[in-house]
């Protein structure tokens, strides 16, 4: 094992989350149970706004950045894991409160980690990452609901080019759902097209203030965006449809009413991938193991140098960033 090695770390310069790249040494870690020798990482919207200092995602610090990693257990104190284990982590507070995946080396909390699926490389588990693992999430929370049936209705993923949204078409139309992409960026229509989605919707439209009841036309919904946007789209969910929310692109508020709930039977689902339990975590990847296409998912990933991070922050912020990024932290 190296020495040292490097790690993106954010600390607080002037009051405000700067990010910077940083020597660190195994003394450095946490000590926590399981020391994981990191292949890679992923790129999120949350990564994007720690990194840019546009959120506070930080609680604390010194942080080493990275909401996820996938790698191998190097060493463990913990019965449950050995090593050679390949494994990955999703959230559990990663690059919040505790130190995440920008980095050769981490020590981690055995009960985060989970072993990686059968077939899945280091590469295409971070490739799925926290914005994949969370749209599986997503269809299996509309699913569990009962509010979709394959061929049974239009289902709308909002910000369909972006990683959630990118992997949830691909889902849903693997398993039989009409899927509508909306989406800012008509040079991405082919690209989503080729992912499953059969419609496209302006995602401008969906940015307008309308009416708390407008034409129905949803049987359900994955939304990453948040603000008016979910406002709308729950306005246009039919009678007993409903909205698996979990994101906030567009905003964290919601201007919205009552009225699609109590008249229409709406259900807004709340989806949280930081801390949801390992038995809804085991059901997200077998989901995607089960149904996500290996070819959809190599089409919707690039892999990038860790040392590209900080340029690459800023553009997922401004959504310029289409499909999944993998972090290869050895670069």
């Amino acid at each position: 094992m190296s020495e040292t090695f490097t790690a993106l770390v954010i600390d607080l310069v002037d009051g405000k989350p700067k990010a910077e790249f940083r020597n660190l040494g195994l003394a450095d870690l946490p000590d926590h149970d399981v020391l994981v020798e990191i292949a890679c990482s992923g790129l999120n919207y949350k990564d994007g706004l720690a990194i840019s200092g546009k959120g506070r995602i930080a609680r604390r610090t010194p942080m080493v950045a990275g909401i996820d990693l996938a790698g191998t257990v190097v060493e463990s104190r913990s019965s449950l894991w050995k090593a050679g284990d390949r494994v990955l982590v999703n959230g559990f507070g990663l690059s919040e409160t505790e130190w995440g995946g920008y980095s050769r080396f981490q020590r981690l909390k055995p009960e985060w980690l989970m072993a990686i699926p059968d077939g899945f490389s280091f590469e295409e588990a971070m490739a799925v990452g926290t914005a994949g693992y969370t749209a599986a999430l997503c269809v299996n929370a509309l699913e569990a609901w009962g509010a979709i049936k394959p061929g049974a209705g239009e289902v709308l993923v909002t910000g369909a080019a972006g990683g959630v949204g990118s992997v949830a078409v691909s889902l849903l139309a693997a398993k039989g759902y009409s899927v509508t992409a909306s989406t800012g960026r008509p040079e991405t229509h082919d690209y989503l097209r080729d992912l499953g989605a059969s419609a496209f919707i302006d995602r401008a439209s969906l940015t307008e203030k309308g009416g708390p009841l407008q034409k129905e036309r949803w049987a359900g919904a994955v939304d990453s965006v948040g603000s008016i946007t979910l406002a709308n789209v729950l306005s246009q969910t039919v009678y007993g449809g409903a909205v698996a929310a979990c994101g906030l692109a567009g905003g964290a508020d919601l201007p919205a009413t009552v009225l699609p709930h109590i008249l229409r039977g709406v259900a807004l689902l709340g989806v949280d991938s930081v801390m949801a339990p390992m038995v809804k975590r085991k059901a997200a990847w077998a989901t995607l193991a089960e149904h996500l296409n290996r070819d959809h998912l190599a089409a919707m990933t690039r892999v990038e140098p860790l040392s590209r991070l900080p340029e690459l922050a800023n553009e997922i912020v401004a959504g310029q960033v289409r499909g999944r990024v993998v972090i290869d932290v050895a670069r």
